[in-house]
């Protein structure tokens, strides 16, 4: 079992930056890929950012690419998306989802363990 904690949201004006945080319990963290999701009130969740287990294989969403940027820490059994030149259209809550299996995918049905999430807001 794992269990996911994300932070770091908040409000930002738009042009702004945060970082979420996602820490993970568990030893086999460092095998895990690693997922951001984000999801509107009465929308889908929609992919982000993947990253494969060692940190390699990363991929984005066209929606963000350029301006997040999804690492991690195994040692620290977490994993970052920097977010950058926000927009409005990036509120959401945000969720950290983690697979079993090193593969990064972006399909929300591949992922196993799911954080509470975080909200991000952005205002003009």
């Amino acid at each position: 079992q794992v269990q996911l904690v994300e932070s770091g949201g908040g409000l930002v004006q738009a042009g702004g930056s945060l970082r979420l945080s996602c820490a993970a319990s568990g030893r086999t963290f460092s095998s895990y890929a690693m997922g951001w999701f984000r999801q509107a009130p009465g929308k889908e969740r929609e992919f982000v950012a993947t990253i494969g287990w060692s940190g390699g294989g990363t991929y984005y969403a066209d929606s963000v690419k350029g301006r997040f940027t999804i690492s991690r820490d195994n040692a620290k059994n977490t994993v970052y998306l920097q977010m950058n030149s926000l927009k409005r259209e990036d509120t959401d809550v945000y969720y950290c989802a983690a697979r079993v299996g090193g593969t990064p995918y972006q399909s929300t049905y591949r992922y196993d363990y799911w954080g509470q999430g975080t909200q991000v807001t952005v205002s003009s």
